[in-house]
């Protein structure tokens, strides 16, 4: 099990970094320059795909937790 959770950990840590940042910049938030902080986007695609296997293999990761801590 204890391998299962290393391997999910790690592609948990590779598909965090893969993913596109809900706000891409940074300084433009700390500048105030906020157009499109709360426009409406919808992920589509391959950005979909990659939030709902982040989703998926955290929810795998917290029931192999609890299970080993059982």
């Amino acid at each position: 099990m204890e391998i299962v959770l290393i391997i999910i950990s790690i592609l948990l840590i590779a598909l965090g970094l893969l993913q596109s940042g809900k706000a891409e910049s940074t300084s433009n938030i700390i500048s105030g320059g906020n157009d499109n902080l709360f426009a409406n986007r919808k992920e589509r695609g391959g950005e979909l795909f990659l939030t709902r296997l982040t989703a998926s293999l955290g929810a795998l990761f917290f029931v192999i937790c609890v299970i080993m801590s059982l």
